[in-house]
């Protein structure tokens, strides 16, 4: 594991996203809340934010922080993409891009688990950071999201 004592402690925020693609009439389903399982979005948001707090247990050597704030989003794009959006903060002494990766992950898996009966075909792609703030090396922002 990296030492971090000497690491200045500053704000730190990272936004990760992920995006599944599925049939029309599956992401219908997700929005008129009709998928068997119950509320996707609703349950996604919740595992996204309790991943966020459990990645220290799941990245091996990653360091554990206290997190001051975790959101999890869904945007509809087209008639058959759902965009997952994970944001987490802390202050401390390394960012939170793992954990905001991690949400995303397991936000987007999530709806796979709870839309699979009436879509195995469904394809969960391009899982990427978006924005990372403070530290050392600053503000990062992915230009081709």
């Amino acid at each position: 594991m990296v030492d971090v004592t000497e690491k200045v402690t500053t704000s730190r925020r990272a936004v990760a996203i992920a995006h599944i693609s599925m049939k029309p009439e599956t992401l219908e389903l997700i929005k008129n809340m009709e998928i068997r399982k119950g509320d996707v979005l609703a349950a996604a948001r919740i595992a996204g934010i309790m991943a966020a707090k459990k990645t220290p247990e799941l990245i091996p050597l990653c360091h554990p922080l206290t997190i001051s704030g975790a959101a999890v989003e869904f945007e509809f794009y087209g008639t058959d993409q759902l965009i997952v959006s994970a944001e987490v903060k802390c202050t401390g002494p390394t960012g939170v891009e793992m954990e905001a990766l991690t949400a995303a992950s397991i936000a987007v898996l999530t709806v796979y688990d709870m839309c699979k009966a009436v879509d195995k075909g469904m394809t969960i792609e391009r899982i990427y950071l978006e924005t990372k703030e403070g530290g050392k090396s600053g503000t990062y922002r992915r230009l081709d999201g």
